[in-house]
Formats: C-alpha cells, structure tokens, sequence
C-alpha cells in the first residue's frame, strides 16, 4: 500500500445527525409547500378570470342599481350578487372559454397573460372543478333566496357564455351569433333590478345589448389571423375587417339613440368613445390595427360607465 495515500475503508463513516431544531425547520418549510401550491393554484384562477374585465360585470349591476332608483343597498342578497360577479362568474365566462379555445389560443401570441391565459391540456379538468365550486353555491343561494324572475335572467346570463364557448352551440364558431350573444353583457340590468322586485329600464338594457354586440366584434377583428389557422369562422372573418367595423358602427348608433332616453351626455359618450374607435379602425382596416386599439377598447367601459354613472348618482341625490 502507498504509504501516501489512506484507504477509504480506514476511514469510519458516520450518518450525519440533524438537530431537533433543524427538523422542526425542516418539518416547517414542508407545511408551507401546499399553501404556496394552493396561492400559486389561486393566482392561476385570478388570472384566468381576467380582473381587467370584471367592470362589465360589476360595473354593469352597479348601474343597473342605480337605475332601480338605489344609491346603495345593504341587502344580503345585492351583497352576494355582487361577490358572485367577481372571481367566481367571471371565471365561469373565461374558463370555459379558455378550455374551448386551446387551439386558437396556441396560435394567438396575446394570449398566455392579462389579454387571455393559455391553459396546459393538464389544467382542463382543474379549472372546470373550479367553475362548478364556486358557482354551484350561489346558483343554489339565488333559488332559494331571489325573486324567480331574477334567477331566470341569472340562469339565462350564465347559459349563454356557455353555449358560446361549448359545443354543440358553440356561438364563436357562428358567424353574427358570436357577436349577438355577447348582448348578454348587459343582462345585469335586468337581474338586479328584479332582485328588488322592479322592471329592468327597457332602453337602457336595449341599448347596452346594442354596445355589447358592437363591442365583441370590434375586439374580434385582432384574432382573424389565429382564428383562421385554427379553423374557427367569426363574424370578423366573414365580413373582414371593413365589413366588420362597419357592422360595430351600426350598433354602436343604435347603441347611442337608445340611450338618449337615459341622457344626451350618455348617447353623445358611445358616439365619441365607441364610435371614435370603430372610426380609427376603418382608416386602416387590418388586424394589426385591431390589435392596437385593443387596449383601448378594453378601457372604454370605463369612460362610458363614468359619464352615466355620474349622472344617475346625480339624479338619486337630487331626490
């Protein structure tokens, strides 16, 4: 044997000892993994939910409660409506979407963040659970507890961003139903007054119907591209870029007139943001174009519902 070097089998090997305190670390940071799996697993859904679009739904009931003639209500059951038009229904419109749409979604470079969430073929099973459990409960409570003509227009509501993703309705692959089913947008305005027992304001509700329609195919024209590979037909590629924002310029007037019964401001408001916008795009009719001016578009609730807002709250404080 080399007497320079030492023969492994020389030297004893002893299994390290940890410390009480180092496995009371241990055993710590293992506790957390499922909580950072459950708030990973949470932000997941928010972002599939798409917060920056939750003002069509709870910016829609707060209208729709001043138009009932409440500045406010302390109801539980207004309460419940509203945290239902948050995360939960929500993620029932864009889950479903988002499961439905892999493969234009694949092809579509704005989705995969804000605009739109990507799912994983392994996520399906998982946000569709999600969807049921936090919407079954408020279906049940909305039964038991809201006048009957307010759940009909819930049910209603809620079936028809259904039946526009699945199959075998599937509205987005329906050339002009794509774009008329997303008139129930403002279907709000017609379950939150019935949640106190009143009658929706028919040309408020026509008219909202009117800016939605308009609305979803302006937002659509951006997708032709992906929604041509991946064999979906729209509206949008039907009528082209052109044609399509010519059918939103439509509707948008008819939008505008509507809501001359609710205040000219309101009316001369859809013209000047909605109209403006559909008019930019007919300067330069191309999905690229559309794409641009998506973000604006996306921000257009918010102009549209300040101006009426303003004047409803007005109107409620006056008396």
């Amino acid at each position: 044997m080399n007497p320079f070097t030492r023969s492994h089998s020389s030297v004893p090997l002893e299994r390290p000892t940890l410390k009480k305190s180092d496995l009371e670390k241990l055993d710590l940071e293992r506790s957390k993994f499922p909580r950072r799996s459950a708030v990973r697993g949470g932000l997941r859904l928010l972002l599939i939910s798409r917060p920056a679009l939750w003002v069509n739904t709870l910016g829609t009931a707060t209208v729709a409660l001043w138009l009932s003639g409440r500045l406010w209500s302390v109801e539980p059951l207004w309460w419940v409506t509203l945290l239902w038009l948050t995360l939960p229904f929500n993620l029932l419109i864009y889950g479903v979407n988002d499961i439905a749409d892999q493969r234009e979604d694949a092809l579509s470079s704005r989705k995969g963040g804000l605009q739109g969430a990507r799912l994983a073929v392994e996520e399906d099973k998982r946000v569709a659970r999600a969807i049921l459990w936090l919407n079954l409960p408020f279906g049940l409570y909305f039964l038991l507890e809201a006048p009957l003509t307010a759940w009909l227009w819930m049910l209603l509501y809620t079936v028809v961003f259904v039946a526009y993703s699945l199959p075998p309705v599937r509205f987005k692959a329906r050339p002009f139903l794509d774009s008329l089913s997303n008139a129930a947008y403002a279907l709000p305005l017609a379950f939150v007054p019935a949640l106190f027992g009143e009658t929706p304001p028919p040309l408020a509700l026509l008219g909202l119907m009117a800016w939605s329609v308009g609305k979803h195919a302006f937002d659509a024209v951006q997708d032709m591209e992906s929604d041509a590979r991946a064999g979906v037909f729209t509206l949008a590629l039907k009528l082209g870029a052109r044609g399509t924002a010519l059918w939103c310029l439509c509707w948008f007037a008819l939008s505008s007139i509507l809501f001359w019964s609710l205040h000219p401001l309101v009316s001369l408001a859809v013209l000047g943001v909605s109209g403006g916008l559909t008019l930019n795009l007919m300067l330069s009719p191309r999905s690229s174009r559309a794409a641009r001016l998506y973000p604006l578009s996306v921000l257009s609730p918010w102009p549209l519902g300040m101006v009426a807002g303003v004047l409803l709250v007005a109107h409620l404080v006056r008396g």
